[in-house]
């Protein structure tokens, strides 16, 4: 696992060095603590910080091909390299090498761009051919990797993440209006947007290919349903299942350095353990589990539960309230681009205590958006069928006025809290009301804090554009399958594993993710809807797939986040920050939002009238960022 950064200089445009790339790439040294690699040629410069996984003494990067005119620098893994280099070697390459790595130089050299449909894996690499001066830059088909990019002037800069790419002068520091804006709502800023002004991501699936001036985008793969419906029992459809899981988990088990699991006690992280268990004796497995001493936001007890069962070597720490709260200001050095999930709190925290330990560390992460395990789907249909109920005016206004006569309560998802997102969500369309539910602000609300020169030219954006986006890639699909694949490619991609990246990253700690195999995402999309969610319950499937796997009471525990008491946290021992980032005269002066709409949500925060933890928590998550990278 690595971070990668460099630039192109293809015109005319500020002289580039070596000093630059060395700034960007020691930006990145909290992902790869072990080795520096920097090389330069032609215009083109790769740098790249390696946390060593597989060769330790051997993969140095940025590595090359036979002859040296094909240079790559690669952040991830490739879990089935070793049938890729038996397949090159038989066509006569020849490796200096055991890394994963240098299977994508010899891979260029066989396919060109058609090789990244090839790779099963999670990554994100930066490709340079010197013989036709081509720059190649791509992604892992779920996103688990980030890559930055953007074209200024005559060079073209890219990174694993924002504080690299602002380590190089050519790149502009102007936050974008409209990526604001969907950070407000949605907690994230997705793909391909980034929070400032010319700077993209690479989507997940795609790439970006550039020779001379000419720049084409496209994607090599996409999820997709199959032609032809799976035609299998319920029976058949569970084993394949667990068959699936179990491959792909075999499949990240390769390390030459110490690996464990996150463990939650939750359906997701300990089906990956019980995969674990069929590849290696659990006492060899290390789980790792965080608790807190508040009782309602524990989950070490049903996580030590799963441990006792299979007997694994169990690692657990409980955290005082104040670990947490500490974090809450680096939370902008951690997430490096605005992120309003404060969740990513406890899961550095996680990451912070497994790293202690183990260098890689296996996650429950995409089983929820794959098996529709969020109470969100279950929601689905009721609110479905209540808007086509109820009269506009009273969807729209009168039910959410009531609702909001509800007592506000501090809990992480109280009566009150989800009644209220629930009805706001019905004025929204089918699939775009899930992310008034699980998103930050409402559409309209978010345009009322943004400062009007900023919320003028908005006044015409769809309340939630990226999802008209990405259900016009998935037109005709049964309506359940297409929220499924807007989850994957948008909270998902955008959200959960941006949190995941940058909190194990930040401490140098490598997470894969069985879930996000090809195999598994493309099981998951053949079956029916109806065999995961049935009557309300979530994840039939893996439910009944882990029967006799795990204790009973895992597979009947409905899902639980990772919470935190943020709202109480808000109204007391976070309420100095809360003043003094979102004070009027600080706000006012930075030009972002309005100063009266804000402190209206703060003090109806603050008095108890409201819970307001995500839309305040986003505007502190904004104001640090701020603090921290542009002011």
């Amino acid at each position: 696992m690595c971070g990668i950064a460099g630039f192109l200089r293809t015109g005319a445009g500020e002289p580039a060095d070596d000093d630059i790339l060395r700034r960007m790439t020691r930006c990145l040294e909290h992902r790869g603590p072990d080795e520096e690699g920097l090389w330069s040629g032609s215009g083109a410069f790769l740098g790249s910080r390696r946390l060593c996984i597989i060769d330790i003494e051997g993969g140095q990067q940025p590595v090359a091909n036979e002859d040296g005119r094909i240079r790559v620098a690669f952040n991830g893994e490739i879990y089935n390299h070793h049938y890729l280099r038996r397949e090159l070697e038989e066509k006569g390459h020849t490796f200096a090498t055991r890394s994963d790595t240098e299977v994508l130089v010899h891979l260029w050299e066989d396919q060109g761009e058609a090789m990244l449909g090839r790779l099963n894996g999670m990554f994100a690499l930066a490709l340079w051919d010197e013989r036709d001066r081509t720059l190649l830059l791509a992604r892992d088909r779920m996103g688990k990797k980030p890559l930055y990019w953007g074209r200024f002037g005559g060079q073209t800069v890219f990174a694993s993440e924002m504080r690299a790419m602002m380590a190089h002068p050519g790149v502009p520091r102007k936050v974008d209006p409209a990526a604001l804006y969907r950070f407000l709502t949605l907690d994230y800023v997705p793909t391909p947007w980034s929070i400032l002004e010319g700077v993209h991501k690479v989507t997940a699936g795609g790439y970006v290919l550039i020779r001379g001036e000419k720049t084409r985008e496209d994607r090599y793969t996409d999820i997709r349903l199959p032609a032809t419906p799976l035609e299998l029992s319920p029976t058949e459809a569970v084993d394949q299942v667990w068959d699936t899981l179990v491959r792909a988990t075999g499949a990240r088990l390769e390390s030459e350095v110490p690996l464990g699991v996150f463990l939650s006690g939750g359906l997701d992280s300990s089906a990956v353990v019980a995969a674990m268990a069929e590849h290696m004796p659990a006492k060899d497995i290390r789980t790792f589990t965080i608790g807190f001493d508040d009782p309602s936001y524990d989950e070490s007890g049903p996580a030590r539960a799963v441990a006792e069962h299979f007997g694994t070597n169990h690692h657990e720490h409980v955290l005082a309230g104040s670990d947490a709260l500490e974090v809450v200001h680096e939370c902008a050095a951690i997430a490096d681009e605005p992120l309003g999930d404060y969740s990513l709190i406890p899961t550095f925290l996680l990451s912070r205590f497994t790293r202690e330990q183990v260098t890689v560390a296996l996650s429950g992460d995409g089983g929820d958006e794959l098996f529709y395990g969020y109470p969100t789907f279950s929601a689905h249909k009721a609110a479905r069928l209540l808007a086509g109920l109820l009269p506009g005016p009273l969807r729209s206004r009168w039910l959410p006025w009531l609702v909001s006569l509800l007592p506000a309560g501090d809990g992480d998802w109280s009566l009150d809290y989800k009644l209220l997102r629930f009805v706001r969500g019905l004025k929204y369309g089918t699939c775009e009301r899930h992310f008034t539910w699980i998103g930050g602000m409402d559409p309209v609300t978010a345009l009322g804090v943004l400062h009007p020169d900023l919320a003028g030219p908005l006044q015409g954006l769809a309340p939630y554009p990226d999802c008209d986006e990405r259900l016009a890639r998935c037109e005709g699909w049964p309506d359940l399958k297409a929220l499924s694949y807007l989850y994957a490619r948008l909270y998902l991609q955008d959200g959960v594993l941006v949190k995941a990246d940058r909190a194990s990253m930040a401490v140098g700690l490598e997470v894969r993710s069985p879930f996000l195999d090809p195999d598994m995402v493309s099981l998951a999309f053949a079956l029916p809807a109806s065999l995961s969610l049935n009557r309300g319950q979530t994840k039939v499937l893996l439910r009944k797939a882990l029967k006799g796997r795990v204790p009973e009471s895992i597979i009947a525990r409905p899902k639980k986040g990772f919470g935190m008491p943020l709202a109480r946290w808000l109204r007391s021992d976070l309420r100095p920050l809360v003043e003094e980032v979102l004070a009027p005269d600080r706000i006012a002066e930075e030009g972002f939002f309005r100063p009266e709409a804000v402190t209206a949500l703060v003090d109806a925060h603050l008095s108890g009238r409201a819970n307001l933890r995500k839309e305040l928590f986003n505007l502190i998550t904004f104001e640090l960022w701020l603090s921290r990278y542009l002011r």
